[in-house]
């Protein structure tokens, strides 16, 4: 599967499935495999955490299934947190990461690197966090990417009002690497 692509044909899950593409299509059609259908056509789209969940169901098997490594974007003008955060998250749950230091970084290593979550950070000045955030809701190509915000301590009010400004969650600046990669793991809603 190339990189990036969070959505499937009937013949990509046909092949992974090993099963003819129409077998997919009677899936799709009678409600097991759910998806949607392109405007004007009759092509449909299946996303790859619904086959996930279809094959999971099914007992198949999911090694064909080639979601790739997570993809990681820390947004972070402090480069030695960001260093760091990276670093245990290659080597503690071996996702791709990288890092950008401003905000126009950040836009362009959204539009490259097609993360699946950004780790941003509320602290830094290089970085405007709710215009990146805003950006990447106002953008379809960038509909996959999950945002959580890296704060101090905020208040049940004021989560809420981040999670009303786009933001699929937050993480405290003192988190430990397991709570980070929990974090990860929620908003991607993978399961190992």
């Amino acid at each position: 599967m190339a990189k990036g692509k969070d959505v499937l044909t009937t013949g990509d899950v046909a092949k992974i499935c090993h099963v003819a593409p129409r077998t997919v299509s009677k899936w799709f059609d009678n409600g097991q495999l759910k998806g949607y259908r392109i405007p004007g056509s009759k092509d449909r789209r299946i996303p790859v955490s619904e086959l996930i969940r279809f094959m999971k169901v099914h007992n198949m098997p999911t090694a064909e299934l080639a979601v790739g490594t997570i993809r990681i974007l820390i947004a972070d003008s402090d480069d030695q947190t960001a260093s760091a955060l990276a670093e245990i998250l290659q080597n503690k749950a071996g996702y791709e990461v990288r890092i950008a230091r401003s905000s126009f970084e950040t836009g362009a290593a959204l539009h490259r690197f097609a993360p699946h979550v950004l780790l941003i950070s509320l602290l830094s000045e290089e970085i405007d966090a709710g215009s990146v955030c805003q950006g990447i809701r106002e953008n379809e190509d960038l509909g996959i990417t999950k945002i959580v915000a890296i704060a101090n301590r905020l208040s049940d009010s004021e989560s809420q009002a981040l999670i009303q400004r786009g933001f699929d969650g937050y993480l405290p600046s003192s988190a430990v690497a397991a709570e980070v990669i929990h974090r990860i793991e929620e908003v991607t809603a993978i399961i190992y």
